[in-house]
Parts: structure tokens; sequence; C-alpha cells
């Protein structure tokens, strides 16, 4: 049998439940809500409230898309993604689009990168030496993960930073 036609109440509670579950964003908790609306049907008065719901959780301090952005970025920068990739991550989610350039702009592009190399052992950090069909595929692992093709080139180069050698 399947289960009953939301209303306004058990809409509600269903939000309230996801919000406390996962970390969201606003578009995230109303694109659930009208997948929930389009499995079990609208059996309420008028149009289902899911903006409403969606405004008075943001309201209350539930749902922060900064700080859901924030937070995925962290997460994204850990295992070594660039900034374009970050910024794809959180349209995605549904960070508005000025706000997930903002973030994804924080990511230092250099340092992030050579974690990446480090990690996935890439040009200076290879053990196996240079092979160039293996640096195509390490240049294209690299663009994929949202790093420019000048960082990429620098770091599997393994050209210095400026931060170990400063100008004077």
């Amino acid at each position: 049998m399947p289960p009953p036609p939301l209303d306004a109440p058990h809409l509600r509670d269903l939000g309230l439940r996801y919000v406390g579950k996962y970390a969201t964003s606003a578009a995230k908790l109303k694109r659930y809500l009208e997948r929930k609306l389009w499995e079990r049907g609208w059996s309420g008065e008028g149009a289902a409230p899911v903006a409403e719901i969606v405004e008075k959780f943001v309201g209350l301090g539930y749902i922060d898309d900064r700080a859901f952005g924030e937070s995925r970025a962290r997460g994204l920068v850990a295992k070594g993604f660039g900034s374009r990739r970050i910024g794809q991550d959180l349209n995605a989610a549904g960070i508005e689009k000025g706000l997930a350039g903002e973030i994804s702009e924080k990511a230092d592009g250099r340092t992030v990168a050579e974690a990446f190399a480090r990690r996935r052992r890439f040009g200076p950090y290879d053990p196996g030496g240079f092979d160039p069909d293996r640096h195509r595929k390490q240049v294209a692992a690299m663009m994929r993960a949202g790093h420019d093709y000048a960082t990429v080139r620098a770091v599997l180069k393994g050209d210095p930073s400026e931060e170990e050698f400063p100008e004077d």
C-alpha cells in the first residue's frame, strides 16, 4: 500500500528530519521536498508550502548556505581539488553563483595542486620517472580535478613555488 499523500505538518516534519540528518543547502532541501511531493502527492489545501518551509528553516538557522559551501570546499581542498571543480560542486549543490565563486576562490591553487600531485604520485613525486604517456594522463587527471593548466604544468615540471623562493 502506498504511503498517504502529504499535508503541511507532514511535509514540514520530512524537511526537519532531512535537515537534522544531512548537511544541506536551501536548494537541496527544496529539491528534496519537491521530490517527496511528486512521489506521494499533496492532500493539503492550495499549493504545497515548500518555499515557506525552506525560508523558515533558513530564518531559524537550520540551513546556512555559506557554512555548507565552506565546509564542502574544505573537504574538496583536502582531496586536492582546484577552485574550478569546487565551484562546479557548489553550483550543483544549489549555492548561489556569486557565493560559490567567492568560496571557491579562497582555495590556494598551487598548494592544493602540489598536495594532489604528491598524494597521487604525479610529476616530481612519481617514483617511475618521466614517461610521456603517463605524463599526459597525469595532466588530464589534474585538469579534471579543477586545476588550471599553468599550475598543472608548473607542478608537474617540479618548478619551485613562489613561497619557497621569494623574489627580492
